[in-house]
């Protein structure tokens, strides 16, 4: 039988294979030819996926063996399609990849043999960090509004969403505080009816912090990342206390809160109205063409897609980002499309089973919150594109195009590959 690191590397395999055969798709439908750069760029991110293996193996012997495969096959997903959009953004994206990489290797070696344990002893510093992150976007010079919201924070040639650093900040704050004050959360407390009241001595400073995250987010009009910290704090909060009367509490708080703002605020309006009525004429051209066209070119794709090359790419309004999944059904159809979900429930799950494993509070509540944050991720855009819910712009997790969040989201693996080490390592 293999040992998790054979596994491992056995994994990457796959993930290099199908970039191969992704560029080699490409390079057949553009020039009718077989090109060798097809192997050269398939070596060269199998290269790259050994590196980050060889750290794993040094450094976190006994970490989950399946996360860094799956995640090399949703990277290697996206950096065929964004060549197949883009060239030069699938340059910059490799790039980026790059640059993911080495913070994933740093971010291990720093905290490994249980040193990210100490994340515990500022929280608060971390949490403070994180919550004013988010505002720089509406900063001047250096913020900026584009389709409509806040996201990036642009600094000499290079930008950057600091919302993509602070969905990691706000995990680590609360499954640091839910472990020190989750007995109190449980034991104390008012009963109102059937409903279960915590005490705000010690829900007081957790609710401060997260509704200060969810202010600025609102400041910054980043509505689809706000209901992803959302779900993350009521899934959070759900393990930690195992009170179901909180987390339903809190759907009835975002209900209301959801039709306050999609009745009174202007932009979260029309993105309603949209989501309601996506095929009508007299929105197409105003506020549901991007949610129209995703319908129109996922309908294309039917069952096994058009082929590489054939998706209506200039139909999709920013198909590198907020659209690739759209892109991804097109060209590959459902069946891509559930293969493409099913890696990722399958990341979710071993995130779900280092929780499991887990043998502290913090680390438990850690790799419980950094998995539900990738589900609820997939959730907000797969979501918004297939008109289940109001579009949003969130990225897909290691696909999409977009530095920041492959970078940070390499660090969110990192964070669940030490908390695994730890775990699975004999006692």
């Amino acid at each position: 039988m293999l040992s998790a690191r054979n596994r491992e590397l056995v994994g990457l395999v796959p993930a290099a294979l199908m970039v191969t055969a992704g560029f080699a798709a490409i390079f057949i439908q553009s020039n009718n030819a077989l090109s060798t750069v097809s192997l050269t760029y398939g070596g060269a991110f199998l290269a790259l996926c050994l590196a980050g293996h060889l750290v794993i193996r040094r450094a976190l012997p006994f970490a989950d063996p399946y996360l860094f495969p799956l995640a090399a096959a949703l990277a290697s997903v996206g950096i065929v399609e964004i060549y197949r959009i883009n060239p030069t953004l699938a340059r910059d994206q490799a790039q980026w990849l790059v640059v993911g990489l080495v913070l994933f290797a740093v971010t291990i070696v720093a905290l490994r043999d249980g040193r990210y344990l100490r994340l515990e002893n500022y929280r608060y510093l971390i949490a403070i960090v994180g919550v004013g992150a988010l505002l720089l976007p509406r900063l001047p010079v250096i913020g900026g509004q584009q389709y409509g919201v806040y996201l990036a924070v642009h600094v000499g040639g290079l930008s950057f969403q600091p919302s993509e650093f602070a969905k990691i900040a706000i995990v680590v704050f609360l499954a640091s505080y839910l472990r020190d004050n989750r007995q109190v959360l449980v034991t104390a407390g008012r009963r109102i009816l059937w409903l279960t009241l915590p005490p705000m001595k010690q829900f007081g400073p957790l609710a401060l912090v997260w509704g200060s995250a969810m202010a600025m987010l609102l400041v910054t009009r980043e509505i689809g990342t706000s209901l992803m910290f959302f779900g993350a704090f009521l899934a959070l909060l759900y393990v930690a206390t195992g009170r179901f009367s909180f987390p339903f509490l809190g759907l009835i708080l975002f209900a209301l809160g959801g039709y306050y703002l999609g009745t009174h605020v202007a932009h979260i309006h029309d993105r309603v109205i949209a989501w309601e009525h996506p095929l009508s004429p007299a929105l197409y051209h105003r506020t549901s063409y991007q949610l129209a066209n995703g319908l129109f070119a996922q309908a294309d794709g039917g069952l096994l897609g058009v082929g590489f090359g054939q998706a209506l790419i200039n139909l999709i309004p920013v198909a590198e980002s907020d659209s690739i999944y759209v892109v991804i059904v097109n060209e590959v159809g459902l069946v891509g499309a559930i293969g493409l979900l099913v890696t990722y429930l399958l990341f979710v799950a071993r995130g779900l089973k280092v929780a499991t494993l887990a043998r502290d509070s913090f680390s438990k509540l850690l790799a419980t919150g950094l998995s539900f944050i990738v589900a609820m991720q997939v959730f907000v855009i797969v979501g918004g594109v297939t008109a289940v819910i109001p579009l949003t712009g969130v990225t897909l997790p290691f696909v999409a195009y977009g530095g920041s969040s492959v970078v940070m989201n390499f660090v969110l693996l990192a964070l669940l590959l030490l908390v695994s080490d730890r775990a699975r390592r004999p006692a």
